[in-house]
């Protein structure tokens, strides 16, 4: 996580960044996931394109540990994407799968990733839930 105010990185527990002071969540200049700058007024990140809502509503968000695992031993077939909202990344992973039988390794591969935290959102930019 980063301060949204001044982009320094923040440990996920902390209340207040310790570079700049600033409350966590407070501010608008910088990515809350990459800590990239933002214009203002901004709906998603440029760079990693992260929703920049101020508040996500947790009915909304996916959960990580679910998409991980499904990624890992359905995602062959893509269920993991289906779940996220990438139908078509999905639609090509059945395919792949049935056609060359390699979609199964992508699969693996994505839902390591997903554990991991390099893929953190969903299609429509929604953080993952832990």
């Amino acid at each position: 996580m980063y301060c949204k105010n001044c982009g320094s990185e923040m440990n996920d527990n902390a209340a207040v960044c310790i570079k700049c002071g600033a409350a966590k969540g407070t501010g608008a200049s910088f990515c809350h996931n990459c800590g990239k700058p933002i214009s203002p007024g901004a709906a998603v990140c440029l760079a990693c394109g992260s929703a920049l809502t101020a508040s996500v509503d947790p009915s909304t968000q996916k959960s990580k540990m679910t998409a991980g695992l499904l990624g890992i031993f359905l995602g062959g077939f893509g269920v993991h994407n289906f779940y996220l909202g990438y139908t078509g990344k999905a639609i090509a992973q059945i395919v792949l799968s049935l056609c060359f039988g390699i979609g199964a390794i992508w699969g693996l591969i994505e839902g390591i990733l997903i554990l991991c935290g390099k893929i953190n959102t969903d299609a429509k930019g929604v953080p993952l839930k832990d």
